[in-house]
C-alpha cells in the first residue's frame, strides 16, 4: 500500500470518527444555572405557602418541603399546605433532561390555626349520640386478645351522665361471661385522614382493667388487621397504675412487636388527663397532657394515609390487661370530651 492510499484511508476514518462524536454529543444539555426560589406564606394562618422557583436550562423542579413530603413539578410553581405550624427548611433541586442539577434551600415559618371538624362533649343524658356512635357487641372470641368481657349497649354499661360519658365494666354473669362492658365506635358515622385528636378522660382502677382510646383504618372490612392500621392513642393497665401506652400497629409491627412507647402518669383514675395524637403525612405523634412521648415517621408505604374511625372501650384481662383482681366488681372510664381538629 503506497503512502497516498494510507493518507486517503486515514482521512476517511477520521471523518467517520468525527461524525460519531457529533451524534453522541448532540444530546447533551447545558447545566441549570441561576436558580431562584421564593416563598410567599399565606397570611391566613392556614399553613399554605406559594413557592416559585426558576432556573436557566431547567426542565423539572424537585421540592423537599422539609417535613418528609416531596413533589416534582415542571413549571417551578407549587402551592403546599403544611398541616402543622413551624419552621421548615425547603430545598428545591432544578434539573435538566440529562439529570444535571442545581439546588437551593430557603427557610419558611408558617402558623396553622386548627379548625374543629368533629366533636362530642357528652353533655346529654342517656345513650351516646346515635348520629355519632355505634356499638361492638358480644365477646367475639375475646376480640383477638383473650378478653373476658361481653360488650353491650345497655345503659348499665354505657351512658351520658353529668356532662361525661361513662363506660362501665361490671362483674356479673352476663351471656355466659363474668364481666360486661361497652365499646363504642364512630365507624360509619365519622372518619378522617390527618388531623389532631384530643380526648379528656379519667381512667379505671383495678387489676385487669384495660381502658383504651384508639383508631382503626376504615377499610378494615376489606383490608384485615393489621394491614388496615391501628393507632392506640391511649391504653392503660390497671395493674400498672403509673403508666400509659401509645402504640401503632401495622404490617411488620403489630401485637407484641408493635411500634409503641409509654410514659409516666399520676392520678390517672382520679383526675382527667388529655390524651392526644397529631397525625400528618410525615409523622404520627402521641401525647399526654400536650407532651409528645412517641413519634413514628409516616410515609406512603404505611396504612396511615387514609380514613380512620374512633373507638373507646373498657376491656378486662386478656393479653394486655393481664391478671384479674377478683375483688374488682366494677370500674368506670369517664370521658369529658373528644375533639378532632384539622
Amino acid at each position: 500500500m503506497n503512502k497516498m492510499t494510507i493518507l486517503i484511508l486515514g482521512s476517511i476514518l477520521a471523518l467517520f470518527t468525527a461524525c460519531g462524536k457529533n451524534e453522541t454529543g448532540s444530546g447533551s444539555q447545558p447545566a441549570p444555572t441561576n436558580l431562584t426560589v421564593n416563598a410567599a406564606v399565606d397570611p391566613g394562618n392556614n399553613g399554605t405557602v406559594n413557592f416559585t422557583a426558576s432556573a436557566t436550562n431547567a426542565t423539572t423542579y424537585e421540592y423537599d418541603f422539609g417535613n418528609g413530603v416531596f413533589q416534582t413539578v415542571t413549571s417551578g410553581n407549587v402551592v403546599y399546605r403544611y398541616p402543622t405550624g413551624g419552621t421548615y427548611l425547603v430545598t428545591v433541586k432544578a434539573k435538566n433532561s440529562s439529570g444535571q442539577s442545581i439546588s437551593k434551600s430557603v427557610s419558611v415559618t408558617v402558623a396553622v390555626t386548627l379548625s374543629l371538624i368533629w366533636s362530642d362533649e357528652f353533655n346529654g343524658n342517656g345513650a351516646p349520640d346515635p348520629s355519632k356512635w355505634v356499638y361492638d357487641l358480644g365477646n367475639n372470641n375475646g376480640w383477638g386478645n383473650n378478653e373476658l368481657q361481653f360488650y353491650t349497649s345497655r345503659p348499665e354499661n354505657v351512658v351520658q351522665q353529668g356532662g361525661v360519658l361513662k363506660i362501665k365494666l361490671i362483674k356479673e354473669n352476663y351471656s355466659g361471661f363474668n364481666y360486661s362492658s361497652a365499646r363504642i365506635l364512630s365507624k360509619g358515622k365519622f372518619a378522617f385522614t390527618y388531623g389532631k385528636v384530643e380526648i379528656s378522660a379519667k381512667l379505671t382502677s383495678g387489676g385487669g382493667t384495660w381502658p383504651a382510646l384508639w383508631m382503626l383504618g376504615s377499610n378494615i372490612n376489606t383490608v384485615p388487621w393489621p394491614a388496615c392500621g391501628e393507632i392506640d392513642i391511649m391504653e392503660y393497665k390497671g395493674n400498672e397504675p403509673n403508666k400509659v401506652y401509645g402504640t401503632l400497629h401495622y404490617p411488620g409491627f403489630f401485637g407484641g412487636s408493635a411500634n409503641g412507647n409509654s410514659t409516666a402518669i399520676s392520678n390517672a383514675a382520679t383526675s382527667f388527663h388529655k390524651y392526644g395524637v397529631e397525625w400528618t403525612a410525615s409523622a404520627i405523634k402521641i401525647s399526654l397532657d400536650d407532651v409528645v412521648y412517641h413519634t413514628v415517621a409516616n410515609n406512603p408505604s404505611l396504612p396511615f394515609n387514609a380514613n380512620f374511625f374512633l373507638i373507646m372501650n373498657v376491656a378486662m384481662g386478656g393479653t394486655f390487661g393481664g391478671a384479674v383482681d377478683p375483688s374488682v366488681t366494677n370500674a368506670s372510664m369517664e370521658v369529658d370530651y373528644i375533639r378532632v381538629y384539622n
